[in-house]
């Protein structure tokens, strides 16, 4: 089931800085906010180095730093 909610445009503008791309959906972008806020409330030690490795990993993919499917399936002879 799909369902549509409203986002105030300030709001929209800040889960763009999360997408890693384009392509990625809201509800993606979504999920992983979901992820890290669950990952917080369970052990709030694992929070902050989530979000680090997260924010790490974001800078690698913006520049291309990055393996895709295709080549990593190449690399491991899969």
């Amino acid at each position: 089931m799909v369902t549509t909610i409203k986002l105030e445009q300030g709001t929209k503008s800040e889960l763009d800085e999360f997408r890693e791309s384009k392509n990625e959906s809201y509800n993606e972008v979504l999920r992983k906010l979901i992820f890290i806020a669950k990952m917080t409330k369970k052990d709030a030690r694992l929070s902050k180095k989530t979000i680090e490795e997260i924010d790490a990993a974001r800078k690698r993919i913006k520049q291309g730093k990055f393996y895709t499917e295709e080549q990593m399936k190449k690399r491991l002879n899969l």
